[in-house]
């Protein structure tokens, strides 16, 4: 009987044990990196969302430190050193700029991303099945979708003879978008006017060229903030555009059509749980956006004199009217 005892009160002083080591142990810290102009990046939104389902809980078991460089070219280097030296568990990413900036700065910290059209063309990973490293995480897609994006640009505007696509000189992904681009202009009549910049100034000096009865293709990149300036010149040339995200539309583009940032941010969650407890990055695969957004502004439909084909309401997951 004593011996039972005794096993029985030593179960439970290791059950005890246990308990409080798990009880006492630090949250997670998670370093967020990005090229936002805020902290609030629709990315990061869904990671916490996803990982609180998860039962990752802000200011309990999990805390965030995050970075986000506002467009500046090469800052994320910078950025990704210091969530590195300040020895986070795990470093979030949107972007290529962000991804391979984490990716240089570490071999050893998990880096879980999003937002990255081909992440095996840019260097992010070895393959999407088997992403060696210590990396995995979503890939946007984004190469593959531009085609559709400017073939939704001449549906809304058949007379469209003319189509600008302007995006960050150093960007993989848009580089590669545009190669399927030239495959698919001639198709639908239209010639594209690809224009690689490289800083603000050359970036200015584009835009001044939109005249009205222009398209524009928005790149998928932040650097420069080519998205917003793309709007706002569209919005003085009266030019219609189509972006990669439905952020912007309700802000003046006509149409987006591409993955949710926030849902990137969800499904990535899964990810970064599994890596948390104890999967190794490069056991996950990579995966594909899984929610693809069309997105209309009727309202900047009629300010362009623009008819919307019933088809594409009938397509589309949101509708700013």
């Amino acid at each position: 009987m004593s011996l039972l005892r005794g096993a029985t009160l030593a179960l439970l002083v290791f059950a005890i044990s246990a308990a409080e080591a798990q009880k006492a142990r630090a949250p997670y810290r998670i370093g967020v990196l990005n090229e936002a102009w805020s902290a609030n990046h629709p990315a990061v939104e869904g990671l916490k969302e996803g990982l609180r389902e998860l039962g990752f809980v802000e200011g309990h078991n999990v805390a965030y430190e995050i970075h986000f460089t506002r467009g500046v070219p090469g800052a994320t280097d910078a950025a990704a050193a210091d969530l590195v030296r300040d020895g986070v568990d795990l470093i979030f990413t949107s972007n290529e700029p962000a991804t391979l900036a984490a990716k240089k700065a570490t071999q050893r910290i998990p880096v879980v991303f999003t937002l990255v059209g081909d992440p095996v063309a840019v260097g992010a990973v070895q393959t999407l099945p088997y992403p060696g490293g210590n990396l995995t995480g979503i890939s946007s897609r984004s190469p593959e979708l531009t085609p559709k994006r400017l073939e939704f640009l001449k549906t809304f505007a058949p007379q469209l003879r003319r189509v600008w696509f302007v995006y960050y000189a150093g960007d993989v992904t848009d580089s590669a978008a545009y190669s399927k681009l030239l495959a698919a202009a001639p198709k639908l009549g239209v010639e594209l006017l690809a224009r690689p910049v490289k800083d603000a100034a050359e970036l200015t000096e584009v835009l001044k060229q939109l005249k009205e009865g222009d398209g524009v293709l928005v790149p998928a990149s932040d650097t420069l903030d080519i998205p917003a300036a793309i709007l706002e010149a569209a919005r003085a040339s009266k030019v219609p555009s189509v972006y990669p995200a439905a952020i912007w539309v309700g802000h003046g583009a006509l149409v987006s059509y591409g993955p949710d940032f926030r849902a990137q941010g969800v499904q990535a969650a899964r990810l970064v749980a599994k890596i948390l407890r104890g999967t190794r990055p490069q056991d996950l695969p990579v995966e594909g956006a899984d929610h693809i957004n069309l997105a209309i502004d009727l309202k900047v439909a009629r300010q362009l004199g623009l008819d919307v084909p019933p088809k594409l309401l009938f397509r589309a997951n949101l509708v700013q009217r």
